[in-house]
């Protein structure tokens, strides 16, 4: 929260300044930086920031169903359902853009109308990336091209009510799933 008064200028609300920062780590899809900081409290420490291009996350929407993707989740060790969502190796500069591509690359669908529903900031304790939130509709076949690490993808055509029930159940427990239908919901709310 700012206050009323800032004279003590636009950086008066930081609690961490960067002293240093330097590359770890670099690969196509990510960068690891490590960042000696200076907390506002005079003790010194190190933070570890992962950067990544910002990514899609999709809710393909028809009829009462929604599409989500099962694949293996290496980080976790186990299979995941999601919605579909993702990111290329480079910076982009719309996000309908990409959000059109991850569709047919995982789904291998198309969505005739597209809504850009809010951004979210994906695991920003240690992750630089924003995840751009997008309804889609009118949903057709389309051809699947997937990226060879989406080798793997099981696409799933589920109920509403079964979604809701997953993410209650604990059968999907992808944060940007639940932030992304938390968004549809007071989207659709709105709408009157």
């Amino acid at each position: 929260m700012h206050s009323v008064d800032d004279s003590d200028g636009p950086d008066a609300d930081r609690a961490i300044a960067t002293l240093s920062s330097r590359e770890v780590y670099r690969n196509r899809w990510m960068r690891l930086r490590e960042d000696e900081i200076l907390r506002s409290n005079g003790q010194k420490g190190i933070y570890g920031v992962v950067e990544e291009h910002d990514g899609a996350i999709i809710l393909p929407i028809e009829n009462g169903r929604i599409w989500l993707v099962e694949q293996f989740r290496y980080t976790i060790q186990e299979r995941a359902l999601e919605l579909p969502q993702g990111s290329w190796e480079r910076a982009i500069e719309d996000p309908e853009e990409l959000a059109r591509g991850e569709l047919q690359e995982e789904l291998g669908l198309k969505a005739a109308r597209k809504i850009q529903l809010g951004t979210l900031w994906i695991a920003y304790g240690f992750a630089r990336q924003r995840g751009h939130v997008f309804l889609a509709s009118g949903i057709s076949p389309a051809e699947k091209i997937p990226d060879a690490e989406e080798h793997d993808l099981v696409v799933h055509s589920v109920s509403i009510a079964e979604f809701e029930n997953m993410m209650l159940d604990g059968t999907i427990r992808d944060e940007c799933t639940v932030a992304a239908w938390g968004l549809y919901q007071l989207w659709k709310a709105r709408q009157g």
